[in-house]
């Protein structure tokens, strides 16, 4: 069995992102944040106990639609007018995403438990201060 990390990326593509553009008109319309031109929201896995094979099937029927998700592996690009933060649950604490993922897996691998930690990458694009990263971060979580 494999013990080593793999990270994936998995976020909606062009249409399919209504989270995305929900949260972009929110902060825009309802904090005022006109400078903001657009939001990316990207979900980070990182999963390890995994056999290659049960990885590549988890990774495109668990982790991601292939028809609405694109998927990175192990890193995620953005632009230098664009600003980056994950945002992820405290050890201790339950994570239902990570939870449910781990069942999937099991049920579609039926071999041991595997770990599974997940983080949201928010990714902003627009000029932002330091002042109102900070809003934007304490809104959101």
């Amino acid at each position: 069995m494999s013990e080593n990390i793999r990270r994936i990326f998995v976020e909606k593509k062009e249409g399919f992102n209504i989270e995305a553009q929900e949260l972009l008109h929110n902060l825009r319309e309802l904090l005022n944040l006109k400078s903001i031109e657009g939001v990316r929201i990207v979900n980070r896995y990182d999963v390890s106990g995994l056999e290659n094979e049960d990885f590549i099937n988890s990774k495109e029927i668990i982790f991601s639609e292939p028809t609405v998700d694109v998927v990175y592996d192990e890193n995620i690009t953005y632009k230098s007018d664009e600003t980056a933060f994950a945002v992820q649950f405290l050890p201790g604490q339950y994570d239902q995403r990570a939870d449910s993922a781990v069942q999937c897996i099991q049920l579609l691998s039926q071999k041991v438990k595997p770990t599974v930690l997940y983080a949201s990458v928010i990714i902003v694009k627009g000029s932002l201060n330091q002042e109102e990263l900070k809003l934007i971060k304490k809104i959101l979580y």
